[in-house]
This record gives C-alpha cells, sequence and structure tokens, in this order.
C-alpha cells in the first residue's frame, strides 16, 4: 500500500494525467473562488434589500431617499435600489425636456419602463455574472475525472500485461489508484452544483425586491403616488412592467 496513493498517481502518471489533475486543481480553485465571490455579493445585497426599499418610502421627499440609499453603498453599481431610483428620475427629467427627441413619441409611462428594465438587466447581469463557470464546471467535472481513471486503467492495464503479473493484488492496485481521478471529478462538480442552486435561489428572491421596488418607483414618476400592494395585486400599470423575473 506504500506503493500506492495520490503521490505514486503524480510521480507515475505521464503527461496526460498530470494535465488532468492540474485541470481538475484549476476547475476547484474557479469554482471555490465563484462561490466565496457571489456569496458575499449576495449577503451584502440582502443587507441591502433588508430596509432600503421601507427607508426610501418613508422619507420625506425624493431627495432624502435618494441620501438614505446612497448612504448605503458608494456607487449606483453596488446597490441596485439606488441605480433604479436614480434611473427613474434621470428618465422622467429627461422625458420633460423641451428640445425635441424621438422619445417625445413615446408615452412617459413607457419610457420610464424602458429606463428601468434596462438597470434591471443590468443588475440582473451582475448578478448573473459567473454562475456559468459554476454550471459548466459542475457539468464537465466529472467526465474530466472518468476520462482520467479510464486513462490510468487503459496504461495500468499495458503494464500488467507486459510483466506478465495478474494476480489480485498487482491488479486491485494500480486499478483502484486510477479510479482517484474520478473521485476528484465528483469532489470538483459537488460545491459547484450546489453553489449553483443556492446562488441562483438567492438571486432570484433579491430580484424578486427589486422587481417590487422598481413598480413603486414608476407609479412614483408617473402618478406622483407610490403604487400600494393592493393596487399593485388588482390594477397592475402595464404588462411591460414585468421588468426582470428570472435570475437564472
Amino acid at each position: 500500500m506504500e506503493n500506492y496513493g495520490i503521490a505514486h498517481v503524480w510521480a507515475q502518471g505521464d503527461f496526460v494525467t498530470r494535465g488532468i489533475a492540474l485541470a481538475l486543481v484549476i476547475m476547484s480553485v474557479l469554482s471555490w473562488t465563484v462561490i466565496v465571490v457571489k456569496a458575499w455579493n449576495v449577503v451584502r445585497l440582502k443587507r441591502l434589500t433588508k430596509n432600503a426599499e421601507q427607508a426610501f418610502w418613508h422619507s420625506d421627499d425624493f431627495s432624502d431617499g435618494i441620501k438614505k440609499l446612497g448612504s448605503q453603498s458608494s456607487s449606483p453599481a453596488d446597490n441596485p435600489f439606488l441605480a433604479l431610483a436614480l434611473a427613474g428620475q434621470e428618465a422622467a427629467d429627461h422625458h420633460h425636456q423641451t428640445q425635441p427627441h424621438l422619445h417625445d413619441r413615446m408615452d412617459v409611462s413607457d419610457w420610464i419602463t424602458r429606463c428601468l428594465k434596462d438597470v434591471m438587466d443590468e443588475g440582473v447581469g451582475r448578478m448573473r455574472s459567473g454562475l456559468a463557470i459554476l454550471a459548466s464546471i459542475g457539468s464537465t467535472s466529472p467526465f474530466v475525472g472518468l476520462f482520467g481513471t479510464v486513462w490510468g486503467i487503459y496504461h495500468a492495464l499495458l503494464t500488467i500485461g507486459a510483466t506478465g503479473q495478474t494476480s489480485i493484488d498487482q491488479v486491485a492496485g494500480p486499478v483502484g489508484e486510477s479510479l482517484i481521478m474520478t473521485a476528484f471529478g465528483l469532489f470538483v462538480a459537488i460545491p459547484a452544483v450546489l453553489g449553483y442552486n443556492a446562488l441562483t435561489r438567492a438571486n432570484k428572491g433579491i430580484v424578486t425586491k427589486l422587481n417590487r421596488f422598481a413598480h413603486g418607483l414608476h407609479a412614483f414618476f408617473v402618478t406622483g403616488t407610490k403604487l400600494s400592494s393592493t393596487k399593485r395585486a388588482t390594477n397592475a400599470p402595464s404588462d411591460n412592467l414585468r421588468l426582470a423575473t428570472r435570475a437564472s
């Protein structure tokens, strides 16, 4: 048993075996990096969504609400609530300018909806960034590990056939050693799949709250009043206001 193990696989393996092992290590590092970074981002956004909407709508005026949103983040890109509020304000102000533009032919409701949707799409895109890496690693790493196992078993059988040693102790060692690559592939794939599912579910919850905030902003800039939950449920402003209902 002292002659078998991970160190022996690396020492006795050819360039294909070592290349597969390095690929799995790189996949694992990428997977955990994405999981840690995106998990921290989800925690940060959940902290923002916890009180941001309530603090904004309980402000004395719009400027005070912007200050409360801005106090929680230094940049609109880091605070989707602040980005939506600023985009809605800019869209409403720009539409009422005196100089003619093509968008003047659009209804103010449609124009604000379009601007809010663009900001929502950008925010959802940032939340989804990196998830494709997890999906790719989770789906391909088991097959990479399996290929390493097949390659190792093939060379182990060639060695056994060349030496003529066919006893069980001479066969079980090299074949079992080759199965390590399959275990490596599963070790890389399982965290990637679980991380992808968890982050996708968390992003959906955040996008739901952003959609609710965007609907309220739309009603505020179009009518000057906040959209109540009853109105939102029974008399939605427009079908076009389905800004972004999916995060994945």
